[in-house]
């Protein structure tokens, strides 16, 4: 090998196989991988094709936290020449690779495709280093077969457990927060998961209440004043739902309530933030004098207010916003609240279809 490229590595064995983990500087990127622009069927591919909608994602999300932004590792196949040469700790050494050996990515397309990106964006980033972890290439099918390996396994974290974890997203502090500080909330809300079993002791999770808030602030900053705003609103709400009070005081069962309420379905916390919204753009309507109304209502699955608004005829529930906005002109109207230009219209074509 007349012209090499050497990196300081750490050789391990996987299934048999050796492979070795460097630290590359980002400005060696590009000439270590660079763009295939050639279009190439996906059968003859050992990675997916780049979706280029996630890169500036990606990308932002480098920039937007410089100091703090965080990367796993490439992982990539060496098609060419290069060797390893130990140091005085045998899995400790040099690792050079020829410069006329082909190196393809199998796994971190777009972590690189983003990286790139940010560069052009921010040159200081040119000195930071990705880990990089090299394997000999041993072929079209086993690096497909190593991408497929290598993310058929990911799980994909719920949304409760990454606002619950996430701390550069103020909504989703705001929103750990207000949960946390109202008893019924923080006793019957699952932080990690997004989708409840039939028999979980909680009813609610974390990413509907997330999803509530932002329909409540409608893209406004998630500010004191605004949390302030929604611990009250969501205190006020817990207070006066009767179902909610008497599962506190074990006059019905949670079974009971998931069953024959509608007020624990995520269609009906996301009623609640459509509600929140009105009253926060209307600071005139006090929210505890509107919302100890809700006392009076019947919450019950069979009640003909929520028939083809929230359930459909089978008894299913409806989760989408047609149905946010149709149940939502039930609860004002039961509260002695307006309906705004868009709720008139859609309640006008649902009683014409009627």
């Amino acid at each position: 090998m007349d012209f090499v490229y050497r990196f300081p590595a750490v050789k391990g064995v996987q299934a048999t196989r050796e492979y070795y983990i460097t630290m590359v500087p980002l400005k060696m990127i590009p000439k270590l991988f660079p763009e295939d622009e050639e279009y190439i069927p996906p059968e003859y591919r050992a990675q997916r094709k780049l979706n280029a909608t996630r890169i500036p994602v990606i990308s932002k999300y480098i920039l937007d936290n410089r100091n703090t932004y965080v990367f796993s590792a490439l992982a990539a196949s060496i098609d060419g020449e290069f060797r390893f040469s130990p140091s005085e700790q045998a899995n400790l050494g040099i690792l050079e690779i020829s410069m006329d050996a082909k190196l393809l990515i199998n796994d971190g397309q777009h972590r690189k495709a983003a990286i790139l990106t940010a560069i052009k964006e921010d040159e200081t980033l040119l000195n930071e280093t990705i880990s990089v972890v090299f394997f000999q290439d041993q072929g079209l099918a086993r690096s497909q077969q190593m991408f497929t390996d290598l993310n058929k396994h990911a799980v994909k974290t719920s949304n409760s457990i990454a606002e619950l974890y996430d701390s550069r997203d103020s909504l989703a502090v705001i929103t750990r927060t207000v949960v946390s500080q109202i008893e019924f909330l923080n006793t019957y809300t699952d932080k990690e998961k997004d989708i409840l079993g039939k028999y979980s002791s909680n009813l609610f999770t974390l990413s509907t209440f997330y999803n509530a808030n932002k329909r409540i602030l409608r893209g406004g900053p998630a500010t004191k004043k605004n949390e302030e705003f929604l611990l009250n609103y969501w205190s006020n709400i817990c207070q006066n739902i009767q179902p909610w009070k008497d599962l506190q005081s074990h006059e019905i069962s949670k079974v009971d309530l998931r069953e024959n309420y509608i007020v624990t379905q995520s269609v009906m916390i996301q009623v609640f933030g459509r509600l929140g919204s009105f009253f926060l753009s209307n600071k005139r309507y006090q929210i505890p004098k509107y919302l100890s109304k809700l006392k009076k209502i019947n919450w019950r699955r069979d009640c003909a207010d929520w028939k083809l608004r929230t359930i459909r005829a089978n008894g299913r529930m409806i989760n989408n916003e047609e149905a946010i906005t149709l149940t939502c002109n039930v609860l004002k109207k039961h509260l002695g609240l307006p309906l705004d230009e868009v709720e008139q219209r859609k309640e006008r074509a649902f009683i014409d279809r009627m």
